[in-house]
C-alpha cells in the first residue's frame, strides 16, 4: 500500500469539530471542553445532549424546558407501532428493526416540507424528535418480541428511567436509573466514528435528518463497529458456562487464534476512559447484588491481555457486564448504543451542514487498461 493511500480513511482529516476530541495517547475524552469524567459523573444525558446540540450546558430554566421538550415527542404513531409490532413476530434483528423503524419515522414528523435541508432550528427539531423516539421504539421491539404489550411512556421520568421504565413495565430503582444514564452519557458522541462519518456523507448530499440517521444505524450494525459490547457479554457467558478459569480461558482462546472481543481501538492506545468509569459501576451493581463474578472475571481478563499482549480494554468490555447486570437483554446492547450516540449523530450532522461541502473521496483504479482488452460482441462471446 502506497504512502498517499489512507485504507480506512485512518488519519483523515475531514472536517473541523468543535464537539468532542480523544487523546489516544493519554485517554482523554471531552465533549465542548468538558472531561468525559465531569460529565459523566456531574451531568444528566439530557445535559449533554444540550451541550452538544446548543453549545453550552444548560442552566436550571433551559434544562427544565428542554426535558419537557423531549418527553412530550417519546410517543410513536400507531402504524409505526405496528411495523415494530410486525418486525418483531418475524423475529427480525434488534439493529434491523430499528434502522427500519427510525426510516419511518419521518412520514409522520410535523416538520415543513419546503424547510431548507441546512434549517438549524428545524433540524434540531426534527433530531430532538428522533432522539425522544428511538427508547420508545427499541424497548416497544423487545416487549413484543418478548411476548408482552408495549408499555406507553411516562413524561414524568427522565430519558434514561423512562426506558427502562418501557423495557421492564416498572420504574427503575434510583442506582439502576442513574448507572444507566450515566452510560448514555459515555456513549453520547466520540469524534468522527464510522457511523457518525456515514451520517455526515449523508447529510452532505442535503439529504432530511431521519436519513442521515438510518445510514449512522446501518453503519452501527456492523460487528466491527457497534456489535462489540453484545460479543463481550457472550463470550463471558462463553467462559462462566465452560467452569474454566478466566485466566485460563483466555490462554487457550488466544492459542485458538480466537480474537478477545472489546480490546483495542482504532483511537486509544491506552485503556478507554469510559471503560474505567463502567468498570467502576459494573463492580457497584455487583457489589450490590451480592456477586462480583462478571467484574473480577472481567479484570482478569484485561490484566491478563494488559500483561502479556499490551492490550487495553474499550468501552465495550465492561458496558457488557454492567448491562447485563441491569436485566438488560444482550441482543439489545446495540440499540441502546445507538439510542445514546444518536446525540451526537444530530450533532455532528448540524455542524457539518453549516459549511457544507459534498463529502465524495477518489479511489485509485487498479483494474485492467483499454489497451489490454478487447471488446467482442454478444453474439460472439
Amino acid at each position: 500500500m502506497s504512502d498517499d493511500l489512507k485504507k480506512g480513511l485512518e488519519g483523515v482529516l475531514v472536517a473541523e469539530s468543535g464537539l468532542s476530541v480523544i487523546d489516544g495517547d493519554a485517554g482523554k475524552l471531552v465533549y465542548r471542553g468538558y472531561t468525559i469524567e465531569d460529565l459523566a459523573n456531574g451531568a444528566s444525558y439530557e445535559e449533554v445532549l444540550y451541550l452538544l446540540w446548543y453549545g453550552h450546558l444548560p442552566n436550571q430554566s433551559e434544562l427544565a424546558e428542554f426535558e419537557s421538550e423531549m418527553a412530550s415527542e417519546r410517543e410513536v404513531d400507531d402504524d409505526v407501532l405496528a411495523t415494530v409490532r410486525s418486525l418483531a413476530e418475524a423475529d427480525e434483528e434488534p439493529m434491523a428493526a430499528l434502522r427500519t423503524a427510525v426510516s419511518m419515522l419521518s412520514a409522520h414528523d410535523p416538520a415543513p416540507e419546503d424547510a431548507e435541508p441546512t434549517d438549524e432550528a428545524v433540524n434540531l427539531a426534527v433530531g430532538r424528535r428522533i432522539t425522544a423516539k428511538i427508547p420508545t421504539l427499541i424497548a416497544a421491539f423487545t416487549r413484543i418480541r418478548d411476548g408482552e404489550d408495549p408499555v406507553e411512556p411516562r413524561e414524568d421520568l427522565d430519558h434514561a428511567a423512562n426506558f427502562l421504565y418501557m423495557l421492564n413495565g416498572e420504574e427503575p430503582d434510583d442506582v439502576l436509573a442513574d448507572v444507566f444514564d450515566q452510560a448514555l452519557v459515555l456513549h453520547a458522541d466520540h469524534g468522527i466514528n464510522a457511523s457518525t462519518f456515514s451520517a455526515m456523507v449523508t447529510a452532505s448530499t442535503l439529504s432530511d435528518l431521519h436519513s442521515s440517521v438510518t445510514s449512522a444505524i446501518g453503519t452501527l450494525k456492523g460487528p466491527l463497529h457497534g456489535g462489540a459490547n453484545q460479543d463481550v457479554m457472550e463470550m463471558l457467558k462463553e467462559v462462566d458456562d465452560s467452569e474454566a478459569d478466566p485466566l485460563q480461558w483466555v490462554q487457550n482462546a488466544l492459542d485458538e487464534g480466537r480474537r478477545v472481543s472489546g480490546f483495542g481501538h482504532r483511537v486509544y492506545n491506552v485503556k478507554d476512559p469510559r471503560a474505567k468509569i463502567l468498570g467502576e459501576r459494573s463492580k457497584e451493581l455487583g457489589e450490590a447484588a451480592g456477586s462480583l463474578k462478571w467484574y473480577e472475571m472481567s479484570t482478569t481478563i484485561e490484566g491478563y491481555l494488559k500483561e502479556e499482549k499490551g492490550l487495553a480494554p474499550n468501552v465495550d468490555f465492561y458496558s457488557a457486564s454492567t448491562y447485563y447486570q441491569m436485566g438488560i437483554p444482550i441482543d439489545i446492547y446495540t440499540p441502546i448504543f445507538a439510542m445514546s450516540r444518536v446525540g451526537g449523530w444530530v450533532a455532528h450532522v448540524i455542524e457539518y451542514i453549516e459549511d457544507n461541502r459534498l463529502i465524495r473521496p477518489r479511489a485509485r483504479y487498479t483494474g485492467p487498461k483499454p489497451e489490454e482488452t478487447t471488446f467482442v460482441p454478444l453474439d460472439e462471446r
